[in-house]
């Protein structure tokens, strides 16, 4: 093994010529971590390192030669802050037939392709305009934090193909999801086909960060994930707080000022209520259960009618379940009192369950 961690590339040429001489004697794992600022560029005598087992690059350029055929036994490969075309990463993961784990993080409106039929935890972090996974079969672990630019925003806003089926639907081993900001907004671009469905059988852990409840696809992607997951066991969920007027007003309030700009009685407004949490009665299966759900946690909560439904929807089909801990925003002090009151009258399928309401 050799490990290189430093700030400084006054010794480039150096560092060459210790990766050339590493080339020549067998190295099974290689770490550069060259800190910020100027990017290191890999020599070409790196892809002769075929007994490689484990690859970690860091604030680097890589670009295989045509000649490359691959690391046969390359088991991890980090790439952290690294400048790679698009379909050289993807040529040279599909290029390491034993690879298990993958980790890239910090990368810029990169559109890709991972195909590895060994894989089985999968890290991705940074600036993704489209993410397939065409062939991890194998993939039990998943982490996902997908950061959003203009540019991005509007790709996603002019796609019409389900990410949720291109990003998701050949994972049936997962066990472990991680899904950190916008992934749930990625997971509910474009049409889901009415004719699909999977079952992950093996999905014990489910963690969502910044889910939009006033977003009714992000909050179909939620419910399709945990019904989807019949052993369930533990769900984390943290809201996405948008401070609109949706969110920051009054219900009560909001609902009077749409009735006057209506010219209306506030039954209008009680109609839209009862329409908008119709979605609850439609989408939701009545026959379903989470058999082998125990832990759930919601935090940021901002008191808006869905994200209620949608514990209420938990507690009342899971029969062990055996804590909810709930904590609101900071944002919504005000609101905290009747939230609870709200909550301690939803009806529980296990009788040992355990509402924890945490709040500052």
């Amino acid at each position: 093994m050799f490990k290189l961690s430093t700030s400084y590339l006054q010794y480039v040429p150096d560092i060459d010529q210790w990766i050339l001489f590493l080339s020549r004697n067998d190295i099974k794992e290689l770490v550069l971590e060259l800190g910020e600022g100027e990017w290191f560029r890999v020599p070409s005598c790196l892809f002769n390192c075929s007994k490689l087992t484990r690859l970690e690059l860091v604030n680097c350029e890589l670009d295989p030669p045509p000649t490359f055929k691959g690391f046969p036994n390359l088991r991890i490969l980090t790439l952290h802050q690294v400048l790679v075309a698009a379909d050289a990463i993807e040529s040279l993961i599909s290029s390491c037939p034993v690879l298990e784990n993958l980790s890239l993080s910090y990368f810029d409106s990169l559109a890709m392709t991972i195909s590895a039929p060994n894989l089985k935890y999968l890290n991705l972090e940074g600036e993704f305009k489209d993410i397939c996974l065409e062939n991890t079969p194998a993939l039990v672990a998943l982490s996902v934090a997908m950061y959003m630019t203009d540019d991005i925003a509007e790709h996603f806003e002019q796609s019409s193909s389900c990410k949720f089926v291109k990003f998701l639907g050949g994972t049936p081993l997962l066990e472990h999801l991680i899904g950190q900001i916008y992934f749930t907004k990625y997971l509910s671009i474009g049409d889901y086909p009415a004719t699909f469905s999977i079952t992950y059988d093996r999905l014990k852990v489910i963690e969502l960060y910044q889910v939009s409840f006033e977003d009714m696809k992000e909050i179909l992607v939620v419910l399709r994930l945990i019904t989807s997951s019949p052993n369930l066991r533990e769900l984390t969920i943290s809201v996405s707080f948008d401070g609109t007027l949706y969110n920051v007003i009054e219900r009560s309030l909001f609902y009077d000022f749409l009735s006057l700009l209506q010219g209306s009685s506030n039954t209008v407004a009680s109609a839209v209520v009862t329409t908008d949490l119709d979605f609850w009665e439609e989408e939701c299966p009545s026959d379903c259960t989470f058999g082998q759900l125990k832990s759930v946690k919601m935090t940021d909560l901002s008191c808006v009618p869905h994200e209620l439904e949608f514990i209420k929807f938990i507690l009342r089909n899971s029969p062990i379940l055996e804590t909810m801990r709930v904590s609101p925003s900071s944002y919504v002090k005000d609101k905290t009192v009747n939230m609870l009151m709200q909550l301690v009258r939803f009806r529980r399928a296990s009788a040992q369950a355990e509402l924890i309401f945490e709040h500052e």
